[in-house]
């Protein structure tokens, strides 16, 4: 087998090296039952320890209320920009817009009914405002947030203390740290970056919210329907279910949500101060106090120079680094399987791939 590479990719994105294995080893025996986790049906016993330890192990690292219901579904994370609104938007919300994930959710809020940005940044995204610039308007149904942005490599280090329920998008920073979930009247999240593979989304709703949910839309999108079925009504994405439930118990080994956060802040440290050592070959846009541990951003003094770092890191073994189409330059994503041995290896890159073009 050829040797495995340095994967920055934004998403799909790492995996823990023992969850695949566990999976390789696992494919065509699933725990001595003759078949694959993938060919048990979805109401079967073997994939209900499964499902109910993934939710166990998900609300124990997020410290997820009792009352509040967990689904696992279908659909991506950009499918919960439209469903979002159809649930819970009612006369007005507000969206706190500071990239471009934010304005998708946006554009399809605005479908359903009335929603406005409420921060008006125009696409100046190298920072996030602080909680006072968050205004929203008087019997809104929710304040949306993306408290991290992948494209623009920014993040909320202060959430704001919203006067209606606060959902927010956390697709690419859930488990990455501490918070307090509670303080989250909603909180989705696309599995691919720090929680599994793609093809499942991940839900947490306070049961308080959840009873305002409209009901004059089809059944199967009310998440009223799945969670009155524990996530069953339809079959879950179970291969998803099965991998995120091994990088679920691979953050627990690792000690939890606390170990891991410390881990992705001396990730970022480090490369972040490698940008910054070499200010005349790479630069940040982003302002400090809003970086992201997760996605960083940063660009070469021109596009030639950032495609050829592109080229030749990945013929260093080192892949995922070039920046969204939507932005340009390089981006390396420093979700929690990345490891720092691989963070290490792209300084080293960095370090030479300046010395010889400076």
């Amino acid at each position: 087998m050829s040797e495995r590479v340095h994967n920055f990719n934004a998403g799909p994105s790492a995996l823990p090296r023992v969850v695949l294995e566990q999976a390789r080893d696992e494919m065509l025996d699933f725990e001595g039952t003759g078949m694959s986790i993938m060919e048990h049906s979805h109401r079967g016993a073997a994939y209900e320890r499964v499902h109910n330890e993934a939710e166990a192990l998900l609300r124990e690292l997020l410290g997820i209320d009792p009352s509040s219901v967990v689904l696992f579904l279908q659909g991506g994370a950009s499918g919960a920009f439209a469903t979002v609104p159809m649930n819970f938007l009612r006369g007005c919300a507000d969206y706190a817009v500071t990239g471009g994930w934010g304005e998708k959710a946006l554009a399809e809020a605005q479908i359903v009914g009335d929603a406005r940005d409420c921060l008006g940044m125009q696409r100046r995204y190298m920072h996030v405002p602080p909680p006072a610039a968050h205004t929203v308007r008087p019997g809104s149904s929710y304040l949306h947030i993306t408290t991290n942005n992948t494209l623009e490599g920014t993040q909320y280090h202060r959430f704001p203390d919203a006067p209606v329920p606060l959902v927010a998008d956390m697709s690419s920073d859930i488990l990455s740290r501490r918070v307090d979930a509670s303080r989250f009247a909603m909180i989705y999240a696309g599995a691919q970056k720090n929680l599994g593979p793609s093809g499942l989304t991940v839900f947490v709703i306070q049961r308080a919210f959840l009873d305002t949910a409209r009901t004059d839309l089809p059944v199967i999108f009310r998440f009223a329907t799945h969670a009155a079925q524990q996530g069953l009504y339809h079959t879950p994405p179970t291969f998803a279910v099965y991998l995120m439930r091994g990088v679920l118990r691979w953050m627990k080994a690792l000690g939890g949500v606390d170990v891991v956060e410390a881990r992705n802040d001396e990730k970022a440290r480090v490369l972040y101060a490698a940008i910054d050592d070499r200010p005349d070959v790479y630069r940040c846009p982003v302002e400090p106090a809003s970086r992201s541990r997760m996605n960083v951003v940063f660009y070469l003094p021109s596009t030639d120079l950032d495609e050829r770092f592109v080229k030749e890191a990945k013929g260093a073994g080192i892949v995922g680094v070039k920046g969204h189409r939507s932005v340009g330059g390089v981006r390396a994503s420093l979700y929690n399987a990345v490891e720092p041995s691989d963070v290490a290896a792209l300084v080293e890159f960095m370090k030479d791939f300046a010395g010889r073009v400076a």
